[in-house]
């Protein structure tokens, strides 16, 4: 009996696991037999890599063949595991030694040609490889520079199967197909222009194009600068939109651990943008008010759960035109993203974990008929209270910053804009309060004031009882939540990063009231 074995990886949301891959040739009835738990896209695997061996000029074992993927119990999804079985069958037919591919992790799909196609999840995949102990990875060449992020792994890059059969006999290449070393030694350095090319996109949008409403430009400063969800309120056309697409402008660019994060999920739901192999700067989501509850927070099939808008804007903002306009139980269901940071997304065969610690902006028109202006609207007090009412209690004691806007002046259209403060200016002080920040949460698993939770804001946080007082009426009035009471506090340590102080006064906790409630 001919026995050879390689490894894959097994993804399932953005965490993945090794899978030995054993290919045995026996006597008995001639056919491919794939056994461990896969799916419908991988048995197709057995036509692919057969058509993929015999057009690389390799043969086919004429006789009984196993293929099993350990571990049998864990299932196996998609198209990534076509290279890793027919390497396998290769190592076992002895195209090569059985040991120049037994340590390897090989993921990619197999065109019927033999050439290697890219796949989604690639990052994850490589991620999980390396934490496992792996030290050589194999991947599609047009995945190559995505892979090659991952620090302490050397990612081959291949064209084809028989580029990689030449590689494992440790032969030159085909002529034709030829691998470009120096392109594999660059792929990490190419990440600086992007990043560059990143920010000039972003240079589009600047908070000085927003005419008028200093008020919501505060607000929209102190939400960069703590991470808290935002609520917009006002009528058509006074800038919320426009407000909203230039948060991202005031964000700081992502570290190298979160910026692995956001590129694995977006890696895992195929939208990488083209030739940019890390997100560098916090994403920006914006889903159509017709979405439904599995586009916003995550769904799919046990064959295959894909990550939603929650997920696609972690460690960015999630932004919600319209947001009366989504139905009740959508809106609902990022209750619990809003409080755990995560989407759990559980299916008969599988349960799915999603990253999703965003920062949520919601705009909303003050009635249904969306006049341009008050005194064009002809709502009743009891229409415009149940559209607002759209938005549940429960998810507005969650947004810790609300603003009102108002109808912009034709002074303040006339305004200068070059008189205006940019994004870059604003963004300063927001990077300044955010080292604030995590100069005192250092030692702590949190990086913005909105992570802290409530029990450890009030075990460590907590200001002097002298600096709440100004919250005892409301609380006993029942205007303020228990979990509002813990918003405010965030909001007052944000104002007081802002304003350098070493902890909130009382003027700043009264400020932030003033804030959650929606009154500037």
């Amino acid at each position: 009996m001919a026995l050879a074995r390689t490894r894959a990886v097994a993804l399932l949301g953005v965490d993945g696991a090794l899978v030995d891959v054993e290919a045995a040739i026996t006597s008995g009835v001639p056919g491919l037999h794939l056994v461990g738990l896969p799916d419908a896209a991988l048995n197709e695997a057995r036509s692919r890599a057969r058509a993929a061996i015999l057009n690389s000029g390799e043969q086919w074992p004429n006789r009984h063949v196993t293929v099993s993927l350990f571990p049998a119990s864990m299932p196996k999804r998609g198209s990534g595991f076509d290279v890793a079985i027919a390497v396998a069958l290769l190592g076992a037919e002895d195209a090569f030694p059985t040991r120049a591919c037994a340590d390897m992790v090989m993921i990619g799909e197999l065109g019927l040609d033999g050439r290697v196609r890219p796949v989604a999840g690639v990052l994850p995949a490589v991620l999980a490889a390396a934490e496992a102990g792996a030290d050589t990875v194999v991947v599609p060449r047009a995945n190559l520079a995505e892979a090659s992020l991952v620090p302490g792994v050397r990612v081959i890059g291949v064209h084809s199967l028989r580029a990689l059969v030449c590689r494992l006999r440790d032969q030159p290449p085909p002529e034709e197909e030829a691998d470009d070393p120096a392109e594999e030694e660059a792929a990490p350095s190419r990440l600086n222009g992007l990043a560059a090319r990143s920010r000039a996109r972003r240079g589009d949008l600047d908070l000085a194009d927003v005419r008028g409403q200093a008020d919501a430009r505060k607000v929209l400063e102190v939400s960069a600068a703590g991470g808290h969800h935002l609520l917009l309120t006002g009528p058509p056309g006074c800038g919320k939109t426009m407000l909203a697409e230039r948060l991202p402008t005031l964000l700081p660019e992502l570290d190298h651990d979160a910026a692995l994060e956001v590129t694995a999920i977006h890696s895992v739901a195929g939208g990488l943008p083209a030739g940019q192999p890390l997100i560098t700067h916090p994403p920006f989501c914006a889903p159509h008010h017709t979405a439904s509850r599995a586009a916003l927070v995550g769904g799919g099939s046990n064959r295959l759960i894909q990550p939603g808008a929650v997920s696609l804007a972690h460690r960015g903002v999630l932004f919600l035109d319209e947001s009366p306009e989504f139905a009740g139980g959508v809106l609902d269901a990022l209750r619990q993203p809003l409080e755990e940071g995560e989407v759990v997304i559980a299916r008969s065969g599988a349960t799915a974990r999603f990253p999703a610690r965003f920062t949520l902006l919601l705009a909303a028109n003050r009635c249904p008929c969306a006049a341009a202006k008050s005194r064009d609207c002809k709502c009743p007090p009891t229409i415009r209270e149940r559209y607002l009412a759209r938005l549940s209690g429960p998810l507005l004691d969650r947004i810790d910053l609300k603003a009102d806007l108002k109808e912009v002046s034709r002074a303040e259209l006339r305004y200068d804009l070059q008189l205006a403060e940019s994004s870059a200016t604003v963004a300063e002080r927001v990077l300044v309060a955010r080292d604030r920040a995590r100069r005192r949460l250092a030692d702590l698993p949190w990086r913005t004031n909105a992570d802290v939770p409530g029990r450890e804001l009030r075990r460590r946080f907590a200001p002097p009882d002298r600096v709440l007082a100004a919250l005892d009426g409301p609380l006993a009035d029942g205007r303020l939540s228990a979990r509002g009471l813990d918003r405010v506090v965030r909001v007052a340590w944000t104002l007081a990063d802002l304003a350098g102080k070493d902890a909130p006064t009382a003027s700043q906790v009264d400020e932030a009231f003033g804030l959650w409630q929606g009154r500037s």
